[in-house]
């Protein structure tokens, strides 16, 4: 928490929200939180992927997490999950979770962080909670089941997963995320890809999901040079001839450049836990993947923006 906090623009933040944060309490009730508490609380909840009533009682048991709040327990309340839902809700609103993701942007841009001419492009599957035990009694109708190749998964019966899928482009040299979108499990990787890219990249590379993308209609006219990864299958046919070692050299090589590419998903369900999604719909996970990438960002090169400082 320390090394974020040192790393996030918090007033560029700041003023983003606060023109659509409330001055006063609804119907003459209580003065709202302090903006900046609010902010902190949010950003803690991506980063240790805790619900509202998770948050709630991590803010009265977890005397850090008060203190990067900047709440005193003697003076200060303590936010309940009703007004850690309502602030979810605001960004939500006014659609806040990407300009979020552009804000966060601005110191790599200015220490020359998002060269472009070379790009990664990946997804990741994200379960979602398959139980009809809730109250709709109904899973999420907007996630949707997929294969995940031919082997067996816990978590996935019988290789399917249920679920959504983030898709990413990502730099070449840094592994930042440039972009992101989401979709349902069931979606195909290439369907995304041209929301993506920007249209200028001059070389992307991509795992094998991705072949055939240079013929995607959407791809017309454009000059970029796409390096996907060979599938492992034919991959293993390559005959044992000069040309067929070399070619598998290639395939070596594409392969380390694309793994660049893992580093950021790694972050996003390990270090910030966000393997299951938490809430329902499409419009959720979206803005909230959005801060993720963000948030991501920041992670990655904490010590190289400490430094630079």
């Amino acid at each position: 928490m320390a090394e974020m906090d040192a790393v996030v623009p918090w007033q560029a933040l700041i003023a983003l929200i606060e023109p659509f944060y409330p001055k006063t309490g609804s119907k003459g009730g209580r003065p709202p939180y302090p903006l900046a508490t609010m902010l902190r609380i949010h950003l803690m909840q991506q980063w240790y992927s805790l619900s509202d009533p998770s948050m709630e009682n991590a803010l009265i048991e977890m005397p850090t997490m008060r203190r990067f709040a900047g709440i005193d327990m003697l003076s200060d309340r303590i936010p309940d999950q009703k007004t850690i839902l309502a602030f979810r809700h605001l960004l939500e609103k006014h659609s806040l979770g990407e300009q979020i993701s552009e804000t966060v942007k601005a110191p790599f841009r200015e220490r020359g962080m998002t060269m472009q001419q070379a790009t990664l492009i990946d997804a990741a599957l994200i379960a979602a909670p398959s139980s009809t035990k809730n109250k709709a009694g109904e899973r999420d109708p907007e996630m949707h089941q997929t294969k995940k190749g031919n082997q067996w998964y816990h978590r996935y019966a019988d290789g399917f997963a249920y679920g959504m899928k983030i898709h990413a482009r990502m730099d070449k040299s840094t592994g930042l995320i440039h972009s992101v979108a989401t979709t349902p499990a069931n979606v195909h990787d290439l369907t995304p890809a041209a929301e993506l890219l920007y249209g200028k990249e001059e070389v992307v590379y991509a795992v094998a999901g991705y072949q055939g993308i240079a013929k995607r209609p959407e791809m017309t006219g454009r000059s970029t040079e796409f390096r996907v990864v060979m599938r492992p299958g034919k991959r293993r046919t390559l005959p044992d001839t000069p040309d067929g070692k070399q070619q598998d050299l290639l395939e070596t090589a594409k392969a380390h450049i694309r793994a660049k590419g893992e580093h950021p998903f790694r972050v996003i369900k390990q270090q910030f836990g966000f393997q299951k999604t938490s809430m329902r719909g499409m419009v959720m996970n979206r803005r909230m993947v959005n801060v993720l990438a963000a948030l991501t960002n920041l992670f990655l090169t904490r010590r190289q923006l400490l430094a630079t400082s």
